[in-house]
């Protein structure tokens, strides 16, 4: 992957002919105490209801060769704090034409992967958007979401290995939500999985990833699942692209002892 421009809220990069965008939609303070332990025990044990965690929200957008482009998770647009819904700026500041994203793949139905289809000023993000790509089991959390109600139409549910127009492919990643998926990418020089909520601190989650969130639907398949991933991309050298990893959102994996994260740069 080459790198062409790298700032606070934008990473442009390029690899085997397409174009690769690591965005920003802001962070959220959360409560420090949903990290748990293999127990299911706040950790670390000294953690109280009133020490916060900083995570970032990014989503990226993906160019094909052949110019398609395809938006993974959208951030929370004015549905939850005043410090995320930053997508549609920040595109503004990289250049990037909403009218040219036609399809929106989500890794889950949470407020901050889908919401972000409404800007906080109420308008559609993505004028052009044909197809909202989600995980079978994520429709019904979808569905529940009101305020998205002029989207359901759009929806095209999917299943692990199933290969979009665009060349991204399916990867179930159980645990965390219902229908969780990732997007597989290979361009012919890197490899790429674009992982959503497999990592939410990663600070302490790549040296002890059997430390889970309490928003995680199934702890024990979730700590699975990361542990899973992450040998995988260290084994591999397969760039992971996380919805809440710190900026850039997006780097490689490397393993001495316990798994250390290596931010593009």
């Amino acid at each position: 992957m080459k790198v062409l421009s790298h700032s606070v809220d934008v990473l442009a990069a390029t690899s085997g002919g397409w174009r690769i965008w690591s965005l920003s939609d802001g962070h959220v303070d959360m409560e420090a105490n949903l990290l748990r332990d293999a127990d299911d025990n706040p950790f670390p044990a000294t953690v109280t209801a009133d020490d916060r965690v900083r995570l970032s929200v990014n989503c990226f957008l993906v160019t094909s060769p052949d110019g398609q482009s395809t938006l993974i998770d959208c951030g929370a647009g004015g549905s939850w704090e005043p410090t995320m819904g930053r997508l549609e700026k920040v595109m503004q500041q990289a250049g990037i034409d909403p009218a040219s994203i036609t399809t929106m793949a989500a890794t889950h139905a949470h407020e901050d992967h889908v919401s972000g289809l409404l800007t906080p000023h109420g308008h559609a993000l993505l004028p052009k958007l044909e197809a909202i790509v989600i995980g079978e089991d994520a429709v019904k959390g979808f569905l529940a979401k009101t305020h998205l109600a002029a989207f359901q139409p759009l929806l095209e549910p999917v299943r692990d290995g199933d290969r979009l127009e665009s060349g991204l492919q399916v990867v179930a990643l159980p645990g965390h939500a219902p229908g969780h998926v990732g997007y597989a990418l290979k361009t012919g020089e890197d490899d790429f999985l674009f992982f959503g909520d497999v990592v939410h601190v990663p600070a302490l989650q790549f040296a002890d990833p059997t430390v889970s969130w309490g928003y995680d639907d199934d702890q024990p398949t979730a700590r699975a699942t990361r542990s899973k991933i992450l040998e995988q991309a260290a084994q591999t050298g397969t760039w992971i692209a996380g919805a809440h990893l710190g900026r850039p959102g997006i780097g490689r994996v490397t393993r001495d002892g316990a798994y250390v994260y290596e931010p593009a740069a």
